[in-house]
């Protein structure tokens, strides 16, 4: 792979078809698997509302989304529209993004995997929860982190 090529994990039949849409119907309707929210984020090319289940990690206060699968089109549209929204049931809280710098991602990524391992942590190539801050730093580029901000007024 070479440095301009993002990384990304694009995912399975199996889980495009039935474990997400499963996931974003329960989480629509207000039952949160493991902290899942529905992202809505503005499509950077065609401006159409796009929906994908996602985790929203809380780690000391702040609120925080990370893409396992890396540079996929939630986050690249994230990035194009500079804010989103999460869904649970009819709560809707809308979020202006920050992207986390690949140095200051180590103690969202071992929190992250402490909390979803099981669930996302194939996509992180063997490192987990319990690995050293330098193997959570190798592999922080290929993961994309947002820290949210409430776009709610003050």
């Amino acid at each position: 792979m070479s440095e301009t090529t993002p990384h990304y994990r694009a995912p399975g039949r199996f889980t495009n078809h039935v474990f997400n849409p499963l996931v974003a119907f329960l989480t629509r309707r207000g039952l949160s698997i493991w902290g899942s929210r529905v992202l809505e984020v503005r499509g950077r090319k065609t401006g159409e509302l796009r929906r994908t289940p996602v985790n929203l990690l809380t780690l000391d206060g702040r609120r925080y989304l990370v893409s396992p699968r890396g540079e996929g089109q939630w986050v690249r549209n994230a990035r194009a529209a500079g804010q989103v929204a999460t869904v649970v049931g009819s709560r809707r809280e809308e979020w202006i993004v920050h992207e986390v710098p690949d140095a200051d991602k180590v103690p969202v990524l071992r929190a992250y995997l402490r909390r979803w391992k099981a669930e996302v942590g194939v996509f992180f190539d063997g490192v987990s929860a319990d690995s050293s801050d330098d193997e959570l730093a190798a592999i922080a580029p290929r993961h994309p982190v947002f820290l949210l901000e409430s776009a709610a007024a003050p």
